[in-house]
């Protein structure tokens, strides 16, 4: 729970219902804001401090403690309030999925010191809470089954270690991992990895990442593409019990 954001409502008087209200949210997502990791995006922290006359720093001290890199950070906040997240990744694990050992791997070559890989490392794990938290999004992701074969730097112990943990990941309700089977051949995925967003007021925000750039889509005519290339992708994917027992067999396999 989120102390100070009860506090700050009981000294001001205000419910979920009053509160949300005022800042323009359904009283759903007020109320979710009294639960430790679930911070509103910028401008609506601004409009709750303001009303419950407090500073942002007062109720979500974290804001200040964030590792993500700056041009993430918008995204990261989407990623928080969002009730269903929908994933496809062609070359990686999500991030959501990755053990630390993985992690630290994807980021190996890069121009980075070892404290610039550190606290990438620290964010990336920090994002994976909204996954433990008492109401967690639905989580469907597609993965490339090259993902499950891809040798990281020939470290086969990380790579049974990552499949090991995306099976304990699948076990959860709220999670669903499917595999498109290498043997589909081409397919609409080959395109690049997207993510979308379902928020609580039915609102559906993509996130598209290419070599150079990262870029939140909010066009409804570019979420609704994106939307029926997933319907195409994951109608190329296994089911849950068959993706399951893939991800198992690549397990072994890295034994």
């Amino acid at each position: 729970m989120n102390r100070a954001v009860v506090a700050a409502m009981t000294e001001a008087g205000e419910t979920a219902d009053t509160l949300a209200a005022q800042v323009g949210v359904d009283p759903k997502t007020a109320a979710r804001w009294a639960s430790h990791g679930r911070i509103p995006r910028p401008q609506t922290r601004r409009r709750v401090a303001a009303v419950l006359g407090r500073e942002v720093t007062e109720l979500w001290p974290d804001v200040l403690k964030r590792r993500e890199p700056a041009w993430f950070r918008r995204w990261v906040d989407i990623e928080r309030e969002a009730v269903a997240l929908r994933w496809f990744e062609l070359a990686w694990v999500p991030g959501l999925l990755q053990t630390e050992a993985y992690a630290r791997a994807t980021l190996a070559g890069e121009k980075l010191t070892t404290d610039d890989v550190g606290r990438l490392v620290e964010a990336r794990l920090q994002r994976q809470a909204i996954l433990r938290r008492e109401n967690p999004p639905m989580l469907v992701v597609v993965l490339d089954e090259m993902v499950l074969r891809r040798s990281a730097y020939g470290n086969r112990s990380l790579m049974r270690e990552q499949c090991e943990h995306l099976v304990a990941c699948a076990a959860q309700p709220t999670t669903a991992i499917h595999i498109v089977p290498a043997s589909v051949g081409m397919y609409s995925g080959l395109g690049g990895p997207f993510i979308l967003a379902e928020l609580d007021d039915g609102s559906v925000l993509g996130h598209a990442d290419s070599q150079t750039e990262a870029k939140i889509i909010d066009q409804s005519t570019e979420v609704a593409t994106l939307g029926r290339r997933w319907e195409r992708i994951r109608g190329e994917s296994l089911s849950r019990t068959q993706s399951l027992e893939l991800i198992r067999e690549a397990a072994a396999s890295w034994t």
